[in-house]
């Protein structure tokens, strides 16, 4: 009877024992599921790597190290001198290509005075910070003395075929306790609102990220990078089921600029966007409200040539489909320069198609530079025309005229009197100030006392000064 069992057994199972030597697959169905990451694990794992972020910092001490003595005569006293304090941030990173180009985040490595990568094998390397960019929470190292043979690189994924439900794995250094993988599915994709970089367009993932897992590599079930990690929601600090990423698309960029000299050059739309609400969907003769509406357009500007207009709804770039200005801004920062991409616009109830160059904003449009000299406060200020770059990046109305701080001289009049770069020039003693030539003449005049007209972020600034 024993027997009989045992055969049945094997006709309904299969032998146990030919089952362990078999090669392990990815899962590609649900009868599968019982089967390996392993294989996933293998090839992309070598390409993860620990990122040490050693920083320095100069930190006031007593020569006692006597709370007495601290606390009697004070930080300001003889007795307390700079010393030299070391800490250090840890982090992930993938290695991009074979001569040592590693993408990691940029708050990883932010302030960092020595940088070093660690393989999974346990391997050490010195890196140099070729890109950092702030805007996207994106770094790029590159290994000073890299090995005869290279490095083992984990490709970009091809396509955007990711999809919600996708299975992904995430491979990084949680909390420094080493090469750690977790797996889960693709919860999200063009996630914004999360506030972690200037483009916000993530991948969402249950797949566990905690800390130290920045900058570590999302990989799909062939092995690919789909994704950087770069940020958790949750507010015990640990993983909660929400993890986000940097789609692949936007790290190639980045790597890619990194690869080619470290200079970032994004293409400029010269057009300001808004989201499309309901009542705003309606009013412009669209379906479900979505898109991105331009409200201005900067004369002269990429959109202008296009024939881009204020009103326009831009639905799609290249036939991907927008929802929202910051699903625009992110395809369309992701371009290469020098090509073109396709729009289809809603204009007016119908849907037109136009060809929107690629080109870089053109820094000789800023206008004139100057540092002042022999101009009493203002002394040592180096200023500039307000032009499309600073337009853009404070948010200026297009029409807007006046005189940015570029640099101030250490210890100048102009630092002493309080200006900080930045810092836009709007009015002198009641005159409205267009350009450098004229603030540069202003200046110069004999006055008992100024009053300052001043915007510093959101702010306008008014004070009275002497002359």
């Amino acid at each position: 009877m024993f027997r009989h069992l045992f055969i049945t057994f094997v006709l309904l199972f299969g032998c146990v024992w030919p089952v362990a030597a078999q090669e392990k697959q990815v899962p590609q169905s649900k009868v599968q599921i019982d089967l390996s990451f392993a294989p996933v694990v293998k090839s992309a794992a070598p390409s993860v790597v620990n990122v040490y972020a050693i920083k320095i910092a100069a930190q006031r001490q007593s020569v006692f190290n006597d709370p007495f003595f601290d606390r009697f005569f004070g930080q300001d006293s003889p007795f307390f001198e700079q010393r030299p304090r070391k800490s250090q941030s840890l982090g992930s990173g993938v290695i991009v290509d074979r001569s040592g180009i590693i993408l990691t985040n940029h708050h990883v490595v932010e302030g960092a005075q020595d940088i070093r990568i660690s393989l999974a094998d346990g391997q050490e390397f010195h890196t140099e910070l070729v890109l950092a960019d702030e805007k996207t929470d994106l770094a790029v190292l590159k290994v000073k003395n890299p090995p005869a043979d290279g490095f083992v690189e984990l490709p970009f994924a091809t396509d955007e075929s990711l999809e919600v439900g996708d299975l992904v794995l995430a491979i990084g250094n949680p909390f420094g306790v080493g090469q750690t993988v977790t797996s889960g599915i693709v919860s999200a994709l063009a996630r914004t609102g999360v506030g972690v970089s200037d483009f916000q367009f993530f991948i969402q993932t249950d797949a566990a990220i905690n800390p130290g897992n920045s900058g570590g590599a999302l990989v799909n079930m062939r092995g690919e990078l789909v994704g950087i990690n770069t940020a958790i929601y949750s507010r015990s600090g640990g993983s909660n089921g929400i993890g986000f990423a940097i789609p692949s698309s936007m790290a190639k960029f980045i790597a890619t600029a990194g690869i080619n000299g470290g200079e970032i050059v994004r293409p400029w739309l010269g057009a300001r966007l808004q989201a499309v609400s309901s009542d705003l969907a309606a009013g412009l003769l669209l379906g479900p409200p979505r898109g991105a509406l331009i409200t201005d357009v900067y004369p002269g500007g990429p959109a202008e040539i296009a024939g881009l207009q204020s009103g326009d709804v831009i639905l799609e770039v290249d036939g991907r489909r927008i929802e929202d200005p910051g699903a625009f801004e992110y395809r369309f920062s992701t371009q290469p320069i020098g090509d073109q991409v396709q729009l289809y616009v809603a204009r007016g109830g119908d849907a037109i198609e136009i060809n929107l160059p690629l080109i870089p904003l053109d820094a000789s449009l800023d206008g004139d530079q100057l540092m002042l000299q022999q101009a009493g406060r203002f002394s040592g200020a180096y200023v500039a025309d307000i032009g499309p770059a600073a337009i853009e990046e404070f948010g200026l109305p297009y029409n807007f005229s006046g005189v940015i701080i570029k640099a101030l001289a250490d210890n100048s009049p102009a630092q002493r009197l309080g200006l900080r770069e930045g810092d836009i020039i709007l009015a002198l003693n009641g005159t409205e100030i267009r350009d450098v030539r004229q603030l540069e003449k202003i200046v110069q005049q004999r006055v008992n006392s100024w009053r300052l007209t001043v915007r510093r972020g959101n702010q306008v600034i008014n004070s009275f000064v002497s002359g």
